[in-house]
């Protein structure tokens, strides 16, 4: 069976101790999770115990990686699951490691969503392509809708005023298009960043007029 040849404190990580089995290097873990093994130092290691080791080892290294992920950018928790589970991470470490972030206010849904929504919009997302993104992202429907409402309305951005911006740009890259072909053209880019509906179709409509 294994044995402990050494547990350590990590000098560079307060709070974990350095795990060497069979004189190789095995982890480094949380030192309270290890406090109920009663492991020590040229301890040997029973199966259940060792079983026991590499979930807080899994764990530990689903955990970091997911770390590493939100520095990088921030994640709805759906979608740090997916990569997680891509880069085969074991299913429950990853289920241990998002709940760890949670618990740490790493991992927030709806702030991530109240983020993504104020950064999008401005770049001339509307409503209805944010909440797709959203979805796509695993973002749950209710704080989807709630975050488009409430990063619009505290961004102070008036969303028809950033659809006529968007609606002019792409109509002067159309240029001198024949007017059905424009209206067709210009109503299709809109709707793919998310902007639908009478509104959109009187923009276009009094662009097409005023550019004749």
């Amino acid at each position: 069976m294994p044995v402990v040849t050494n547990l350590a404190l990590d000098p560079r990580q307060p709070g974990y101790q350095v795990v060497e089995v069979d004189r190789g290097r095995f982890a480094s873990l949380p030192a309270v999770a290890l406090v109920p093994l009663g492991i020590s130092r040229g301890a040997v290691v029973d199966a259940p115990t060792f079983g026991v080791l590499q979930q807080l080892a899994d764990i530990e290294a689903a955990y970091r990686a997911a770390v590493r992920a939100q520095t990088r950018r921030p994640h709805a928790r759906a979608e740090l699951r997916r990569r997680l589970m891509k880069k085969q991470h074991p299913g429950a470490a990853v289920d241990a490691a998002l709940e760890r972030l949670a618990a740490q206010d790493l991992l927030d849904d709806r702030r991530f969503a109240e983020h993504f929504v104020a950064t999008r919009a401005q770049q001339g997302r509307g409503a209805v392509r944010l909440l797709q993104d959203l979805r796509r992202q695993g973002v749950d429907q209710r704080i989807a809708e709630a975050a488009v409402a409430a990063s619009l309305a505290a961004e102070g951005i008036d969303e028809v005023a950033v659809l006529r911006q968007v609606a002019e740009r792409r109509a002067r890259q159309l240029g001198a298009l024949p007017p059905t072909a424009k209206r067709r053209r210009l109503l299709a880019y809109l709707a793919r960043r998310g902007y639908r509906g009478a509104e959109t179709r009187k923009v276009v409509e009094e662009l097409l007029y005023l550019t004749g």
